[in-house]
């Protein structure tokens, strides 16, 4: 007999990564389609029609490997800030700009004047950066003067929804990462879409992640999703927190990647004067997935930083074990590696005695460094964390769950292999009524030990695409 299925659409910056799950939240398959952009004389950014075509590969692939069964419900969660404008026949009206595009750093210089640095932070848990919608917004209004025409802005996750047949909405994790979202009333700041030259009814009604939003009914979608209900599933940290099971008061997801994530859960409020401490320390603050608790989150680069170096050592992942084993049994001495700001590596103190061993011990202690210090930062102003739970690519690292195991005692790893996926596709069986809500979602398979990798998952990547 078939079972029911879920799928979890995760779009992030390189890639749209899609799960199957059973509705007892056991992932089947996983596939992935890369996400070109283009960088132009303006910066770094993509055709909105290019977000569904890496949509359509992944899912398309994923379903291929995917036992029989109807699919039941279809979540989306993505990165954040990046947004997609549509005048009124639905049509798109300028590129995607890339979250981490700075074209409008001298906008976002005059947040700070114009809007007030202070109260910017307070209000959206945000600091002022070049990094926000916002900023992003006004830019296009100011350069692509058909952006004037545009009657509907949505976060990715919420345009895919859309194109796929469902409702127009804007999920709350995602509006927190554009700025014009506050955080104490958890309504638009009309102050700051002024700012931004957006209407209010540029952004479509609130909703929670989790809540059902029609059916797929578009005709560009694989078939078997036909009828499948649709949900946004937030920001894709958050429904990483949601897939790992990382969204209990004071859990901490240390989700692994190339960022290195590190996401509190929190209840709601948060004083403004605490809000901005926690910006103060490197931090954003959010709404999270998970109705009426927030989520803190801080971005170490850890895993840029182990991946730049492990591509200078010349060894992949079936070499990892080895060298886990050997950096861990010597000391690093003198040697450091340092991550920079424009995300070249800085070695340090190289003796003629120093081993390629002893290069990848510097790594990975600089990693869990960035980790401590920023867990220690949110805890200053939060309290101590309950536990960690581990998950992404660099969790499969025995020496990487050693050191902040070692470090802080209650880390659990999660035994999954796409938590954002994961967490999306769990955030649609609640949109079908498979769960009464986030908090009684099948628990994700863990383990105590950090010490113990990740079970292997079979899985399906698209063509020139890498895991």
């Amino acid at each position: 007999m078939s079972e029911a299925l879920l799928v979890g659409v995760d779009v992030g910056t390189t890639s749209c990564k899609v799960t199957v799950c059973t509705a007892e939240g056991r992932e089947v398959t996983n596939a992935k389609a890369p996400l070109t952009w283009q960088v132009t004389p303006e910066g770094v950014e993509v055709a909105p029609s290019a977000i569904l075509d890496a949509v359509a590969a992944a899912t398309a692939s994923a379903l291929a490997e995917a036992p029989p069964g109807e699919v039941m419900a279809v979540g989306v969660a993505s990165m954040g800030e990046a947004g997609v404008l549509l005048n009124g026949r639905g049509e798109p009206l300028a590129p995607v700009i890339a979250w981490h595009d700075d074209r409008d750093r001298a906008l976002a210089d005059r947040i700070g004047r114009e809007l007030g640095a202070a109260e910017f932070t307070g209000a959206t848990g945000l600091p002022v950066i070049p990094q926000w919608s916002l900023s992003k917004h006004r830019w296009l209004v100011e350069h692509h003067p058909h952006s004037a025409e545009a009657v509907r802005r949505f976060g990715i996750a919420e345009w895919v929804v859309r194109a796929l047949g469902g409702e127009e909405a804007s999920e709350y994790s995602l509006a927190s990462r554009t700025g014009w979202l506050r955080l104490d009333t958890a309504q638009w700041w009309p102050e700051a879409l002024d700012w931004s030259a957006a209407r209010p009814s540029l952004l479509p009604p609130l909703v929670r992640a989790g809540s059902p939003l029609g059916r797929v009914n578009a005709s560009w979608a694989p078939a078997r999703l036909a009828g499948a209900v649709l949900t946004v599933a937030g920001h894709d940290h958050l429904a990483a927190a949601v897939g790992a099971g990382a969204v209990r008061d004071g859990d901490q997801l240390d989700s692994c990647g190339t960022a290195e994530a590190l996401v509190r859960t929190v209840p709601a409020p948060l004083q403004p004067a605490l809000v901005r401490r926690l910006v103060a320390a490197g931090v954003t603050v959010g709404h999270h997935a998970v109705p009426g608790r927030l989520s803190v989150l801080g971005d170490t680069r850890g895993g840029l930083l182990l991946q730049n170096v492990q591509r200078l050592l010349g060894f992949g992942s079936a070499e990892l074990v080895d060298f886990d084993t050997r950096a861990l049994a010597c000391p690093t001495g003198s040697l450091t590696a340092d991550l920079e700001d424009d995300g070249n590596v800085v070695l340090r103190g190289i003796g003629r005695d120093a081993s390629p061993a002893q290069l990848w011990h510097a790594a990975l202690r600089s990693a869990a460094d960035r980790a401590i210090r920023m867990d220690a930062d949110m805890s200053a102003v939060l309290g101590p964390h309950q536990r960690t739970v581990m998950t992404g690519g660099w969790s499969r690292s025995r020496a990487v769950r050693q050191l902040r195991g070692d470090a802080w005692k209650d880390v659990i790893v999660a035994q999954v292999q796409e938590a954002g996926g994961r967490g999306a596709a769990l955030l649609g069986g609640c949109a079908a009524g498979l769960y009464p809500g986030p908090e009684d979602l099948p628990p994700a398979p863990v383990t105590a030990d950090p010490a113990v990798g990740q079970r292997p998952l079979a899985s399906s990547a698209m063509p020139g695409s890498t895991r």
